[in-house]
């Protein structure tokens, strides 16, 4: 593997607060509530039940000539969720909603079709090919369920999700402190170091060193 900058630009990963959660074929929430999570209070809203979901879902694509993937499709509460509102696996036929959305009871139905748009413009592409997450194709089933006005992210008032950083890298040079969630996989150096003291390239004098486990 090549080795690489640390410090800006594309070669530097974000902070720990700032870092993005990036996932094909999921309804991103920009922020994340506390546990909400209540089973019994769940069972006895009788709208929020995934069968009934399920059969809505169901009947939105059979009305969209999508007969032959609506009698495998399962729709699920899933409290592994965590940073997004819903899932879509299209190879598991399978859309899997954040039971958070209870808080949020109108929703509930825009995020189930939001997820149905993904699996409805996959199966309209005839071809093995991996279509755009949120590309034309999913944009056009959006309209065809009724959401033409579609965003990729909703703007729910939930606290940001915080990430701990676990690893502490540091310029043997300038001293300076990369703090990271993940254990960086490669060979890293201190940008700002290599642009000042070897024109921008690499150089292995500023590799950075892990500090901390």
């Amino acid at each position: 593997m090549l080795p690489m900058h640390l410090g800006e630009s594309r070669s530097e990963r974000k902070t720990p607060e700032n870092m993005p959660s990036l996932r094909q074929l999921e309804f991103a929430f920009q922020t994340v509530a506390a546990s909400l999570w209540h089973a019994p209070r769940f069972a006895q809203q009788s709208a929020y039940k995934a069968s009934v979901l399920e059969a809505k879902a169901r009947q939105l694509l059979r009305s969209l000539g999508a007969k032959r993937i609506a009698t495998e499709l399962r729709v699920e509460w899933n409290s592994r969720l965590k940073t997004a509102a819903g899932r879509a696996d299209y190879r598991q036929k399978l859309i899997s909603l954040n039971p958070k959305l209870v808080e949020h009871p109108a929703e509930i139905d825009r995020t189930l079709r939001h997820e149905l748009a993904h699996i409805l413009a996959q199966f309209r592409q005839k071809s093995r090919r991996q279509i755009a997450p949120h590309g034309p194709e999913w944009q056009q089933a959006c309209q065809d369920l009724g959401i033409a006005d579609e965003k990729r992210c909703h703007t729910l008032p939930f606290p940001p999700r915080r990430y701990t950083p676990r690893f502490i890298y540091r310029c043997p040079n300038c001293r300076r402190d990369f703090p990271r969630v993940r254990k960086v996989r490669c060979t890293v150096a201190c940008l700002a170091c290599c642009r000042a003291h070897n024109c921008g390239e690499f150089d292995i004098r500023f590799r950075l060193k892990l500090l901390t486990v």
